[in-house]
């Protein structure tokens, strides 16, 4: 009797800690480079390098660069919304909204051996996307945040609690997302946190992102 091929992933093991959105609109003129490898100095453990005004030659190069920078450090890049910059610069996988390219067809291109995340704000995204294959899901918006301007309707805590769950893939909290709150959000049922401005906003991102892994820390202790 054949048997049916396996569908387990094969990429290499994440640590879903403390995922920086490198923004490039959050980011306002600094060097994009510099504020990945200062948030990875202060322990960020996953990066999403996300360009939404980015033309596809200038995404190309600088996610080229990141791959380069992150690959020895062994901290995954995950490239948003652009499975072809994702595929061509061979980072460790993609991040898709809702609008984004369906997950079926990112997955026909990108194979199992790279991660696709999937943004989600209800529990119905959630479990389509554990179903279709998604190997994490990024929840919110949690909190309130100045970063995305098209913000949907708050999750808050409950609202994270109830995805949790629905589901068994890692979850990334997303959405107003700082060392003050970190404390209540992953016993929420969050894997780990992903920030945008707690980061590329702060005056010092290295020690932006050394109070999030250790707020992270004191629970893992608790």
């Amino acid at each position: 009797m054949n048997k049916k091929p396996s569908t387990r992933r094969h990429y290499p093991a994440v640590d879903w800690k403390l995922c920086f959105i490198a923004d490039s609109e959050a980011a306002e003129g600094r060097d994009m480079l510099q504020l990945i490898a200062e948030a990875v100095e202060g322990g960020a453990t996953l990066i999403q390098l996300r360009g939404k005004k980015w033309k596809s030659r200038e995404f190309l190069e600088i996610g080229i660069r990141a791959c380069r920078f992150l690959r020895p450090k062994k901290v995954p890049l995950i490239i948003n919304d652009r499975v072809d910059i994702a595929l061509a610069c061979e980072a460790d996988g993609v991040h898709l909204g809702q609008i984004d390219m369906p997950l079926l067809y990112a997955r026909k291109i990108l194979g199992k051996h790279r991660i696709i995340g999937i943004s989600v704000a209800t529990p119905d995204e959630a479990e389509a996307a554990e179903k279709g294959g998604a190997d994490y899901l990024g929840v919110g918006p949690v909190f309130a945040t100045l970063s995305k301007k098209d913000l949907g309707p708050l999750l808050g805590l409950e609202g994270l609690r109830t995805i949790r769950r629905k589901v068994k893939i890692p979850i990334l909290a997303i959405g107003g997302i700082s060392a003050a709150n970190v404390a209540d959000v992953i016993p929420a049922g969050a894997d780990g946190v992903a920030v945008i401005s707690a980061i590329a906003a702060a005056k010092y991102p290295v020690q932006a992102a050394i109070e999030i892994i250790k707020s992270i820390g004191k629970l893992k202790k608790g």
